[in-house]
């Protein structure tokens, strides 16, 4: 497939314009302002952007911050509810660094498909890629009406290139607040002055939904929200300590390192070797005749006491050696 000599000209435009960005531009701020530069080369309706689990070890499928366009402040909240059978977004959360489209309401689950209509998502492309260092997903999902055209192949091509340029930097300027050059850190988090995160590690996420059972996962807790107000801080967190301090209009948060021990209890130790060692969920639940609910709450607390995000870092402090970090690499209908 062939792109034209003035659509190239217009996407490496629009490239130049994100490196013309403020070096301290908001992380918020370079999403909106790259989508908008994104929409005048592959038109479209609304959209939606942020980070997710699904498919991520130890996490059920969720949207943990989020962005939009022509979106209602509740959209992220609503897809929460229905997220685990929404089997467009699973399929996009398996394919990752792949753009995936789907055209029509219907679905096989009613709620999803009443939340399809209730928005106007009638043509959807998605792409999801792995977040380096933070245990978590990032997506950006386009969306089109029923009353406008489909999306086109050409614009399936510069979707998934002007999104892995964005998705870099935004990545990079993470990096650049939290302050660590080689990974964005699963254990911090970063919000805006209305308490709404713009970045959150799978750590730090695991801990706060075990710590507040309700909460919703895209605005910090309420009783968080107004104690990271008097920031720089250290707020104590269950048996964790969680340091807040001010980074320009933002506020990074901190979990305070703690020692990594492999003293785990019984039961749960043997869920966590079998997990480490390869075994499904399911098959956990049918060698040890747990339930396969109960096998996921072993895994969430044992990814919370030995400090980890994934399968891999578990391995290694179960072997009893320190997660490796990640490094960059270059490189979704989330609803």
């Amino acid at each position: 497939m062939q792109i034209g000599r003035h659509t190239l000209e217009a996407f490496s435009a629009q490239l130049l314009a994100l490196d013309r960005l403020p070096a301290d531009v908001s992380p918020s701020r370079l999403m909106s302002d790259g989508l908008a530069g994104l929409r005048s080369l592959v038109p479209f309706d609304a959209a939606w952007w942020g980070e997710s689990s699904g498919g991520i070890d130890g996490l059920a499928p969720h949207n943990w911050l989020s962005g939009r366009i022509n979106l209602s402040a509740d959209f992220a909240r609503e897809w929460n509810r229905i997220g685990a059978t929404d089997r467009f977004a699973s399929e996009s959360m398996q394919r990752l660094d792949t753009v995936v489209s789907q055209e029509g309401y219907a679905d096989p689950e009613p709620a999803v498909e009443a939340f399809s209509r209730r928005h106007d998502l009638y043509h959807v492309m998605a792409i999801t890629r792995a977040l380096p260092g933070s245990g978590l997903l990032q997506f950006v999902s386009l969306y089109r009406r029923r009353a406008s055209p489909p999306f086109e192949a050409a614009h399936r091509v510069l979707f998934e290139h002007f999104s892995a340029h964005l998705m870099q930097r935004w990545s990079a300027r993470i990096a650049a607040l939290v302050g660590d050059g080689s990974d964005i850190g699963d254990a911090h988090g970063l919000v805006d002055a209305a308490g709404d995160f713009v970045y959150v590690g799978a750590r730090l996420a695991l801990l706060l939904r075990e710590r507040f059972p309700q909460w919703n996962g895209t605005r910090l807790p309420a009783g968080l929200a107004l104690a990271v107000r008097d920031a720089p801080a250290t707020l104590k967190l269950g048996g964790r300590r969680l340091g807040t301090q001010r980074c320009g209009e933002l506020v990074l948060l901190s979990l305070a390192p703690q020692r990594r021990s492999a003293l785990l209890p019984p039961r749960q130790m043997s869920v966590a070797l079998l997990y480490a060692d390869g075994r499904s969920h399911k098959e956990i639940a049918r060698d040890t005749g747990l339930a396969p609910a109960t096998v996921r709450t072993y895994l969430r607390e044992a990814y919370l006491q030995l400090g980890v995000s994934d399968k891999v870092a578990l391995g290694r402090v179960l072997a009893g050696q320190p997660p490796r970090r990640q490094l960059p690499r270059q490189s979704g209908r989330q609803g």
